[in-house]
């Protein structure tokens, strides 16, 4: 569980520190991703079961694949939010 902890921590720092240096289409993009990072997590803490880093990870992949199929974000912001969950994830 830790791990999960320590994962959810390093992309709200990462969001949270990127605020002073970002574009704005960086800026927006880490937004955009951030709701769908919080809303994958609340989810998962709303099933009061224990949870791991890969659901974490699968929850969003799904979220932003749906989001993106329903044509939420241009081609360039698509590519510039998966480059950055791509990092994050990683």
């Amino acid at each position: 569980m830790q791990q999960t902890v320590d994962f959810i921590s390093r992309c709200a720092a990462f969001f949270d520190d990127a605020v002073a240096t970002a574009s704005d289409d960086e800026l927006f993009a880490q937004g955009y991703l951030r709701g769908h990072v919080d809303l994958a997590v609340g989810r998962l803490q709303l099933e009061d079961q224990p949870f791991s880093v890969s659901q974490i990870v699968l929850a969003v992949e799904d979220s932003l694949h749906s989001a993106i199929a329903a044509g939420e974000l241009n081609d360039a912001d698509a590519a510039l939010v998966q480059q950055i969950w791509r990092h994050l994830s990683a």
